[in-house]
């Protein structure tokens, strides 16, 4: 009976040690998130490693459809409607499916979360976008598997994906702009000397009506006791754009001044670099 006890004893305190020992994943699991204008965009997914084999067309056979990852679904998450490849598709998070070809690759958002590999059924109906996606060649050969949110702008980004020597990017919008706008509506009713200032800069970013970001530049301008060299330099800028080169010159003397006791060179830099190409110096 001690015998026995004791082998019990010497196999339970294996396992005990056994069940200590971490090793790492083959295809590490990774996480990004992007803000894209005013919306949260997050990719949960893991990598796999080319470890000197063939990927496109061989490990991921052309034309049939992949996981576009390993392990579990690689899921991409928006916290607001986006549009992708100009479908509409609502916030949520959905998983990312892909036909890789030699010159493109079809892209599929599909509503179911949990699972491994490929949808045994593949459904249409939970199909929310699907698109065409011409493939960049690399000269860099990528060994991980890599997914990125490139090229971001205030409306829209790209999601690249990458191995091997193949990038692909798909187009993604988001609704900024019809954001922003509803909230200069709302508050410029009752507007303070920031709210001016920020849509007038939204304005002069996105190039849209600059008359209106000048007039809500000035009110702003007018409600400042003391305008910060950063927002002279805002103010002249519009006011290049609407054609007044007079009063940006003028207004750019002002910002390199206030930039120069800041201590600011890069203002400094700014404001001359802007004077010069003016006639203002």
């Amino acid at each position: 009976m001690k015998k026995i006890t004791t082998f019990l004893f010497a196999v339970l305190l294996t396992v005990a040690v056994e069940a200590q020992i971490n090793t790492p994943a083959a295809s590490p699991a990774a996480k990004i998130m992007q803000t894209v204008g005013l919306t949260e965009m997050t990719v949960e997914y893991s990598r796999p490693s080319m470890k000197g084999r063939t990927i496109f067309g061989n490990l991921v056979p052309f034309d049939k459809l992949w996981r576009t990852g390993a392990n579990g679904y690689t899921l991409v998450s928006f916290d607001k409607d986006v549009k992708i490849a100009g479908q509409d598709v609502k916030a949520g998070t959905y998983s990312l499916f892909s036909k890789p070809g030699k010159a493109s690759w079809e892209i599929f958002f599909y509503t179911d979360t949990k699972g491994g590999g490929t949808p045994r059924d593949w459904d249409d109906s939970k199909v929310v976008a699907k698109t065409n996606v011409k493939v960049w060649p690399i000269e860099m050969a990528v060994e991980t598997f890599t997914i990125t949110v490139d090229d971001v702008k205030s409306g829209s980004a790209n999601l690249g994906i990458i191995w091997e020597n193949t990038y692909v990017a798909i187009p993604i919008e988001v609704g900024t702009d019809a954001s922003v706008e509803s909230d200069i509506a709302r508050v410029l009713g009752g507007a303070t000397a920031g709210d001016y200032y920020t849509s007038a800069v939204y304005y002069s970013s996105e190039g849209k009506d600059m008359a209106k970001a000048n007039e809500w530049m000035n009110k702003a301008m007018s409600m400042t006791e003391k305008p910060a060299f950063w927002q002279l330099r805002q103010q002249s800028l519009i006011q290049a754009k609407v054609g007044d080169k007079k009063a940006a010159i003028a207004t750019a003397k002002k910002s390199l001044e206030a930039a120069k006791v800041a201590g600011n060179d890069d203002y400094v830099k700014m404001n001359m670099d802007s004077l010069k190409e003016w006639g203002g110096m």
